[in-house]
């Protein structure tokens, strides 16, 4: 998938587009003297690492505030920051505990004008209420739900993104919370890809 093809397959406007493409030259750049995601995934920037994020906002169209756990390069944040610039309301908060990516995600966030906000803490330090809390390449399933416990505690949806042992994990997560309400759903970007939607613990 190119640029073009990954506007078409999401309505991405133009101004979009312009930051989308910046994001991936300040990721090439930032890559090169840091391990913000595998080398070999740039190339396939515009399926792997946009078309990933941006399609969670097709299963909470509606929300306007957003915790990303473990940002790291800002995937999936900073590419739903980007898609909701201009939206009354949004907010992403990119929390990351590793202040070597906080370093990398804060000229990104300002260069780019973005209604998002870089925070270097552990995630299940805070007390932050979003409609939606997210992660990808973050924890296995069950780790992760410590870090997201209090955001799904204080009512938000959970949307994580997955690869092919999506069910081993949420099977193994079950395992301490039997009345986990969780479905798998499937990815656009990756058919080996799954992204897990939690409702509650």
């Amino acid at each position: 998938m190119d640029a073009q093809q990954f506007q078409a397959a999401t309505g991405a406007s133009d101004a979009t587009m312009a930051d989308l493409e910046r994001y991936r030259l300040m990721l090439e750049e930032g890559n090169a003297v840091m391990n913000l995601v595998g080398p070999a995934t740039l190339p396939d920037f515009w399926s792997r690492h946009a078309l990933d994020s941006a399609q969670l906002r097709d299963h909470a169209p509606d929300a306007r505030t957003w915790a990303d756990l473990g940002a790291g390069a800002g995937l999936p944040g900073v590419v739903l920051a980007i898609l909701l610039k201009g939206v009354e309301g949004a907010r992403v908060w990119l929390i990351d505990s590793q202040t070597k990516r906080c370093r990398f995600l804060q000229p990104v966030v300002d260069a780019l004008a973005l209604p998002a906000e870089v925070i270097d803490a552990r995630a299940e330090t805070l007390k932050l209420k979003a409609d939606v809390v997210t992660a990808r390449a973050c924890a296995p399933m069950d780790r992760l739900l410590d870090f997201a416990d209090p955001y799904l505690k204080r009512g938000a949806l959970g949307l994580f993104l997955k690869g092919e042992q999506a069910e081993t994990e949420l099977a193994e997560a079950r395992r301490r919370r039997p009345r986990l309400d969780a479905d798998l759903l499937p990815s656009v970007s990756d058919p080996r890809g799954r992204i897990v939607r939690i409702r509650s613990l």
